[in-house]
């Protein structure tokens, strides 16, 4: 896809849906025996960028990680599947949801354990940013995630606006000598 004016066609929620299986190993755990959160963070935005990259056919690179829910435990031994899918479209970067479930490979008992939001954006092999297609939603699971992606998108711009002013603040501040740099 270029950013010559052409536009990109639009696409369905499902047409973006990715999923991954891995085991935890013990090198993937803490002392306790569970897995690294840095690691879970890791296997999150592997497959959040797939979904993204399905939906904008292009390079993908991580934006932000806007939210993640650690709700369980997983032990070593797991199964840890995740699963991806664009949640909306904008211009160039995409909300993509993750779920994480884990799987007791001795019982089969299965739980849901962590939840995450990412922001990805599209990129050519150049690094430039690119338009990506717009997202349908059809399902009313999809509608109310399309829905909740536009107001987190507001919140992640109003703590972005709060973030500047206080480092303007703080470099005002600083300027006139009431605090050190």
């Amino acid at each position: 896809m270029s950013s010559q004016g052409t536009q990109p066609a639009v696409r369905t929620v499902a047409s973006t849906q990715s999923e991954m299986t891995e085991i935890v190993l013990p090198n993937d755990t803490n002392m306790l025996g569970n897995l690294l959160g840095g690691r879970l963070m890791h296997f999150i935005d592997v497959t959040g960028a797939m979904a993204a990259y399905r939906h904008a056919r292009t390079h993908v690179v991580t934006a932000a990680m806007d939210h993640i829910d650690f709700i369980q435990p997983v032990r070593l031994g797991d199964l840890v599947t995740l699963k991806s899918s664009v949640n909306r479209a904008f211009t160039s970067s995409m909300e993509v949801g993750v779920k994480v479930w884990a799987e007791n490979t001795r019982t089969g008992s299965v739980a849901h354990v962590a939840s995450a939001y990412l922001v990805f954006v599209a990129v050519d092999e150049h690094g430039r940013v690119q338009k990506v297609p717009q997202l349908t939603p059809e399902t009313p699971d999809e509608i109310r995630r399309y829905e909740g992606a536009l107001r987190r998108r507001e919140l992640r711009e109003n703590e972005k606006t709060h973030r500047k002013e206080a480092k303007l603040a703080t470099a005002a501040l600083a300027d006139s000598g009431l605090i050190e740099p």
